[in-house]
């Protein structure tokens, strides 16, 4: 590769930027993450790792390292009271957070966003470029916005602080990228095959691109106050990863200790005495204000999530209220689809209109979360004012408030693991993707669906058998032996008790994507010899005659 050239920039590095970086480095593609500030995130932010996210990160070999750093299952719970000092009148768990689901092989956990992001930057070797920002970006020689592309090659990437000053699409299928040194003077090119770009709900790139957006828009300002508090003799027999009062929400950060508050921006927010607020909110226990941020709570789906080599994940895509959790893993998954299509447009086993199936797949998904998301605001309110008219209506303090919804927290199982995809990497019935089923999961081995957890040996599930390749699982691998073929395929023995409950019989098979989700079902023996390949070659969109043949990993 030339000098100062990398095949993907990740352009932010939160979670989602860092869990791409991650992805392409294990496919073999070179990778330069930059991000805007200067280090990562003192702040808790995203507080939920759900089932499906540790899932990914089981595959990545991440899971363990974040589970040790998250808090024990019994967090994984909700409580409503009318002060952190009072008794609960309302509780729900976390469903696939308190406790193991037979759904799956892993738990999610509940950790700060700022204990998840060290142990992402340490999952991978690619650079990261803390301290550079996105200033313009032009379309070829039509500049948008920003710098003018000039500068000299890239060369060595340890550049330190650097502001990335513009982008351009150039015709020979590159994505051209300035970086520009404060106080140096200095302007820097560099070229990338594609641009991930997973900055935020502000995202410049998306505003670069012009790039629109459809939904509810801003829900108000809130702000973050992270304190130290002795809360122990109201919360230690009660745990809980966030409690919900009429005064904010308060939520333990670590497990050592330390607490967050959010609560809706006041007016004076930026002078306001917030350690006297945080006083009164307590009820006067004693409490020291470590630092204070303010934030906009969004809720949006991007037009677009590409414009040809650039693409959007996570909150540039898609911004999600805080209730539920179900913002930064919804981008988690938007990565864990795209980075596997990017892999094979660069290495070839793919036509570059396979990625055009990640906005396909991806962007009903954000929608309806959207939607789940809004509910889950409306549905923590809905409790809140049952209390309020509970004791308007002069009853002493009852204990108890019934919630508008069942003991599954928030209808996460079924919108999480029950996604179906549509798309022309999906050989399937046609028809549009069936509504996820709410709080409940029900498995299936449906093309579209992700592939059901189940055991194929003592501690190997079926989700441990995806990885940088296509998988055949059938109960009858010989069957199934693939000819020398230009795509990563392996071929896996499905045990023959779990056949029936795949919709296989004992000589049937799937086809199961990277990401996990099933290409393409067959139920009997294959139909032809080349039922496989032929399979293959509609999914990706490969020329078969066009690539030299390979031989399977």
């Amino acid at each position: 590769m030339a000098e100062g050239e990398v095949e993907v920039l990740i352009v932010g590095g939160g979670p989602v930027g860092l869990t791409a970086r991650a992805l392409l480095e294990r496919w073999g593609v070179r990778v330069l993450l930059v991000e805007r500030h200067r280090e990562p995130s003192p702040f808790p932010r995203a507080r939920l790792v759900n089932v499906r996210s540790m899932e990914i990160y089981r595959g990545l070999g991440l899971a363990a390292g974040i589970t040790a750093r998250a808090f024990a299952p019994e967090y994984g719970r909700i409580r409503f009271r009318d002060t952190m000092r009072s008794r609960d009148f309302a509780t729900a768990a976390m469903t696939g957070i308190d406790a193991p689901v037979a759904e799956s092989p892993v738990t999610g956990v509940v950790t700060s966003q700022d204990r998840l992001e060290p142990v992402l930057l340490a999952g991978a070797r690619s650079p990261v470029r803390f301290g550079v920002a996105l200033a313009g970006l032009s379309i070829g020689d039509l500049p948008l916005a920003g710098l003018p592309l000039v500068g000299p090659p890239l060369g060595d990437l340890a550049l330190g602080d650097l502001v990335l000053a513009g982008l351009s699409e150039e015709a020979d299928g590159g994505v051209a990228v300035v970086l520009h040194g404060p106080g140096r003077g200095e302007r820097t090119r560099l070229r990338a095959r594609h641009v991930l770009a997973a900055d935020g709900a502000n995202s410049t790139v998306r505003r670069l691109l012009g790039i629109g957006v459809t939904g509810p828009g801003s829900m108000g300002g809130f702000t973050t106050v992270v304190f130290d508090a002795d809360l122990r003799r109201w919360c230690a027999h009660q745990p809980a990863g966030v409690y919900f009062t009429a005064h904010g929400l308060f939520a333990p950060l670590y497990p050592e200790g330390g607490w967050a508050w959010f609560v809706p921006t006041p007016d004076d927010g930026p002078h306001a005495d917030w350690p006297a607020l945080l006083s009164r909110a307590l009820g006067d226990v004693p409490a020291d204000v470590v630092r204070v941020q303010h934030w906009e709570s969004d809720a949006f789906v991007a037009e677009r999530f590409q414009h040809g080599r650039i693409l959007l994940a996570g909150d540039a895509a898609h911004a999600m209220p805080i209730v539920g959790g179900l913002g930064m893993n919804t981008g988690i998954a938007d990565v864990h689809n795209l980075c596997w299509k990017l892999a094979g447009v660069l290495r070839g086993w793919a036509a570059p209109g396979l990625l055009e199936t990640y906005e396909e797949e991806r962007r009903p998904v954000a929608c309806r979360t959207l939607r789940q998301a809004v509910a889950n605001t409306e549905l923590m309110l809905d409790v809140q004012n049952r209390r309020r008219a509970q004791l308007r209506a002069g009853r002493a303090a009852p204990d108890h408030v019934e919630l508008p919804w069942s003991e599954r927290y928030f209808a996460q199982l079924g919108l999480v693991l029950g996604v179906t995809y549509r798309s022309g990497a999906v050989l399937a019935d046609e028809g549009p993707a069936p509504e996820p089923p709410g709080a409940d999961y029900a498995p299936s081995a449906e093309p579209g669906r992700r592939m059901p957890h189940l055991w194929l040996a003592r501690d190997r599930s079926t989700l441990d058998a995806f990885g940088e390749w296509f998988t055949v699982l059938t109960p009858d691998p010989a069957a199934w032996a693939p000819q020398a073929t230009p795509w990563p395929l392996r071929v896996e023995r499905l045990p023959a008790e779990h056949a029936a409950s795949c919709g296989l019989s004992a000589y049937g098979a799937v086809l199961v994507r990277p990401d996990g989700h099933v290409a393409a079902r067959w139920p009997g023996p294959p139909p032809a010899a080349s039922t496989l390949l032929d399979a293959l070659t509609a999914l990706t969109g490969l020329d078969t005659r066009a690539v030299r043949r390979a031989t399977p990993p």
